[in-house]
């Protein structure tokens, strides 16, 4: 009887809308193949389709956190129009990832590298393991990493990044966290823990504050600065309508939580 094959991305959801995402290649450092590429996809447009979730945490198994593309396969298939169509696929998965109503926190365990690092940056949130270590390292095997430059240089500085990019030189989470790559980095042990505390503080905030204002930052980001205030005000005003915030203004006058 043919072994079973592993799911290449675990699913996990609780009660309180937190979905856990696990990338379970560990024998390939969880390389983003093709089927990992289909894979996450699916299930992040399950995401974006229920309403009750509320956090995603994407984690990985094994000792990487991701390698970036399977180099195997790309270089089985050489062609310009099959290496566009893969890359046209991760990008859509990495907008995917910012146009999702909810945050996404990325649970780094081990080493990112190349589109793995892109994953790390394109994450809302990142919490890092004192073990993990980054990099955009395609540079050293003559392959510019040029679509995770698109997520790093908007997490770090230009400067900083670009060096990143031309020398593929590894940064470790300490170095990560004060560039601006991850938020917290903690010991191996208390990693989970951590990315709890940071679950738990979103799952206090009404879910429609969260999402209006996810899709807001990252617009008015990408806008000039009149643009941008215009957009943030109408924003805002929409906010102050939905009940949650209403309730909490109330809340806030009357001296009490909130009851959401």
């Amino acid at each position: 009887m043919a072994e079973a094959v592993n799911p290449l991305v675990l699913r996990d959801g609780d009660s309180r809308g937190v979905v856990t995402l696990t990338l379970n290649r560990p024998e390939a450092f969880n390389a983003l193949s093709e089927g990992v590429l289909a894979t996450l996809q699916d299930e992040l447009d399950r995401v974006a389709r229920d309403e009750s979730a509320r956090v995603v945490v994407l984690a990985a198994a094994g000792k990487a956190f991701c390698a970036g593309h399977d180099l195997k396969e790309m270089r089985a298939q050489p062609s310009l129009e099959y290496y566009q169509r893969l890359f046209a696929q991760c990008t859509r998965m990495m907008l995917t990832v910012r146009r999702l109503p909810v945050p996404v926190i990325a649970r780094v365990q081990g080493t990112a590298t190349a589109a793995g690092c892109q994953l790390v940056a394109q994450c809302d949130l990142a919490v890092a393991s004192s073990a993990a270590r980054f990099a955009v390292s395609g540079v050293s095997l003559g392959l510019f990493c040029s679509t995770p430059s698109v997520p790093l240089s908007r997490n770090i500085s230009s400067k900083e990044a670009f060096e990143m990019l031309v020398t593929g030189e590894f940064i470790d989470a300490r170095e990560a966290k004060e560039r601006g790559l991850v938020n917290r980095v903690v010991a191996p042990e208390a990693l989970d823990a951590e990315v709890n505390k940071l679950v738990g503080s979103i799952l206090a905030k009404p879910r429609v504050a969260i999402a209006l204002g996810k899709e807001l930052f990252y617009r008015q980001a990408e806008l000039g600065i009149e643009a941008a205030y215009d957009l943030a005000g109408q924003t805002m005003a929409c906010n102050m309508m939905e009940d949650a915030a209403l309730e909490g203004v109330q809340a806030f006058i009357e001296k009490r939580p909130p009851r959401w």
